[in-house]
């Protein structure tokens, strides 16, 4: 039983075994549709443990083992136990060694990668998990070597959350150092920051910043949840802004959305140029943008993330619609005619980093997928790779119980045909431009011969 799964990547084996070292690379090789969050990651691959939280409480505990350990070529690690919440886990075997082998490929030196793992589990079950990492291995190494850039000190507020957590680990597995701003007591590698008042030697030592933090926008849109959403934006961007100002950082990198546009924009295509919307969430993103002024004003690079909806089963709409659709009870919203304009939670990660080591990038820049879809062409796609029906026809009345007559209107129901025509113009490439690409990988139904 068990499995070994190789494959070849355009970087050497030194590069490669690197990026194996360096933290975060645990968190940007855990499959998005598996259940858990890294607890903690090994500070060495010699003999270091790292832990996974599971549902239920549980704790899956991987000890390094040195005896396994040849640098620069392989390491091993084994679940062990390691108190209670580890030892429901005990029936499961499990020792993974990592390989790493010098070959010749047409662009030059790579490394063959090899996964060999001895346990009860077999290879049909872990097969997609292990296509899903040596993807991701392969796609981060590739952004890296493409970008070329020199090591930077990123300060990051909203680090924890669903975007922060991943460019983060893709920003350290790159040796870069990131600074997580963080408004409890601070821990290694973290700065205390007060939205309110941030320490005026907050940013000290920091050559970029990206802004992540604001309250979610997923809610019925009551006079509370508005204020929240507008009070957790306007205000503690500009203060930011400022303290970048006055750091001399390099670059500012704000989120944002294509909220920006308003919610009926039908068939337009929707550039960076297009005129704002006058609704409630495109009214918060003409004021949340505007809050960047002060970095600009210095002479900082600034630049405004517009996202669009991001694809993973962690979080937003995917995560929602999941379970629906593997319970067959999927279908499209409410005619499903208005336009979705999507991006893979990977593309989105590379849009920021090129945001940062890219001078040429300024200003507003729309991220979303070049192929923008209809919702029911998106409810097709999602069964065919469930490999479920899309017929049942899903009323508006659902998204009006969860979200309120405005979240319907503002979010589920939002028609934005949105193009990346500032990142075209740079000939940014995605990794994934096409939705059925994206479901495949987020949701571990990859094809191998596809990859």
């Amino acid at each position: 039983m068990g499995i070994e799964h190789s494959s070849t990547v355009d970087a050497g084996v030194d590069e490669v075994f690197a990026w194996h070292e360096r933290p975060g690379a645990f968190p940007r090789m855990l499959p998005p549709w598996m259940p858990g969050r890294v607890q903690r990651e090994a500070e060495s691959l010699a003999d270091g443990r790292a832990e996974l939280a599971l549902p239920g409480g549980l704790v899956w505990v991987a000890q390094h083992d040195p005896a396994g350990y040849v640098p620069g070529r392989a390491f091993v690690d084994e679940r062990v136990p390691d108190g209670l919440a580890s030892m429901p886990l005990g029936p499961i075997r499990w020792r993974h060694e990592h390989r790493f082998e010098p070959v010749e490929t047409a662009s030059g030196t790579g490394t063959r990668v090899i996964d060999a793992v001895d346990t009860q589990v077999g290879s049909r079950a872990l097969r997609p998990m292990f296509v899903y990492r040596h993807r991701q291995l392969a796609d981060d190494l590739a952004a890296h070597a493409a970008a070329a850039a020199a090591p930077m000190t990123v300060a990051v507020t909203g680090a924890s959350g669903l975007i922060g957590t991943q460019l983060t680990a893709f920003l350290t597995t790159g040796g870069h150092e990131v600074v997580r701003l963080v408004r409890h007591e601070p821990g290694a590698g973290e700065r205390r920051w007060d939205p309110d008042a941030p320490a005026p030697d907050l940013l000290e030592g920091v050559d970029a910043v990206v802004h992540l933090a604001g309250a979610s926008i997923f809610g019925r849109f009551g006079d509370e949840h508005r204020q929240r959403i507008r009070d957790s934006r306007i205000g503690p961007t500009r203060r930011l802004a400022e303290r970048a100002a006055s750091a001399g950082v390099r670059v500012f990198v704000s989120a944002s959305g294509i909220g920006r546009y308003g919610v009926d924009r039908g068939d337009e295509p929707l550039t960076e140029g297009s005129s704002a919307g006058d609704d409630f969430l495109a009214r918060v993103v003409v004021d949340w943008e505007a809050e960047t002024q002060p970095a600009a004003d210095a002479g900082v690079r600034t630049v405004q993330v517009r996202t669009g909806l991001v694809q993973t089963p962690r979080g937003g709409v995917l995560m929602v619609l999941r379970p629906l659709y593997e319970a067959g009870l999927g279908g499209p919203l409410a005619g499903g005619e208005h336009w979705q304009s999507w991006i893979d939670l990977d593309d989105l990660v590379d849009v920021y980093h090129r945001a940062l080591v890219d001078e040429r990038l300024s200003g507003p820049v729309n991220a979303v997928a070049p192929e923008p879809v209809q919702q029911g062409e998106y409810a097709r796609t999602l069964a065919r790779v469930l490999h479920r029906p899309a017929l049942l026809p899903t009323p508006a009345l659902g998204p009006r119980v969860v979200l309120g007559e405005q979240g319907m209107r503002e979010l589920a129901l939002a028609d934005q045909r949105v193009v990346p025509e500032r990142l075209q113009e740079l000939g940014h490439r995605f990794r994934r431009p096409q939705l059925e690409q994206s479901l495949r990988h987020q949701l571990g139904r990859m094809r191998e011969a596809g990859r």
